[in-house]
């Protein structure tokens, strides 16, 4: 890690929809009363946004809400599709953009989740966007490749605010399945994104973006991928469901935060 303040996001995707998320959302504030040096997110199905948010908000808790999606139209008829000025009405300030899952199920398009992101952007939801690449991608030598077009694709988007947009580098490999990126494969790829950052879109985006790491990240592996310094924090998916497990991430990130 290094100056920049580290961020846990927790991606609740298609769970803890009803009074278990608010149950949850109280937990994980508890967590982060602990962690004063640690921004924490949660991201609650859509349903959940806006009951999640107030009881974050009776919880006097610094964390934030994160939706999981959205449509880059604030209106109209698309049916089914929630806007950002919908979002932000919850109670959300951040948003999760291109997923793997989604990119996978639903066949979003580098420039589909681009227009996400500028719509995002304009409403002043904070992207999380995510980037990685697959297992095949990753043994034909090609993840610099995949994850470089990925980025490019709405990386210029946050110039005009830069540390405002958030990387998530998720290896698709490791989203789910219980493999995890080593600590020296994650952060070979950290470094490159901002390398990359660096070259295309300025040393002010490249030093005050956050870049997290997502791909079953828990309390076991946290210090060690934390500890890498471009590694600014996880998203993170099946153990964000479980307070112990998603405190013990928030309490290394805090230590090595503080340290």
């Amino acid at each position: 890690m290094t100056t920049r303040t580290p961020l846990i996001a927790g991606n609740w995707k298609l769970n803890k929809g009803g009074e278990d998320g608010c149950e949850l959302a109280a937990a994980v504030a508890r967590a982060a009363e602990k962690a004063p040096h640690v921004s924490v997110v949660v991201s609650p199905p859509f349903t959940a946004l806006a009951a999640v948010a107030h009881t974050l908000s009776e919880e006097k808790s610094r964390v934030e809400v994160a939706a999981q999606n959205l449509y880059p139209k604030d209106s109209g008829a698309f049916t089914g599709e929630i806007s950002a000025p919908m979002i932000l009405t919850a109670g959300a300030k951040w948003v999760i953009l291109g997923h793997s899952e989604r990119r996978q199920y639903f066949a979003e398009s580098n420039a589909f989740i681009r227009e996400k992101i500028a719509a995002a952007l304009a409403a002043g939801l904070r992207p999380i966007a995510c980037i990685g690449e697959t297992l095949a991608e990753r043994e034909a030598g090609k993840t610099l490749d995949v994850v470089f077009e990925q980025l490019d694709s709405f990386a210029d988007l946050f110039t005009k605010d830069p540390g405002f947009g958030v990387i998530a580098y998720e290896p698709v490999w490791a989203i789910g399945t219980g493999k995890v990126a080593t600590p020296e494969q994650a952060e070979e790829v950290h470094a490159a994104i901002r390398s990359r950052l660096r070259e295309k879109q300025g040393e002010k985006v490249a030093e005050q973006t956050l870049v997290l790491y997502g791909g079953s990240v828990k309390g076991s592996n946290a210090k060690e991928l934390l500890g890498c310094p471009n590694i600014d924090g996880a998203l993170v998916g099946g153990a964000s469901l479980e307070p112990a497990g998603f405190a013990e991430i928030i309490a290394a990130a805090e230590a090595l935060s503080a340290s």
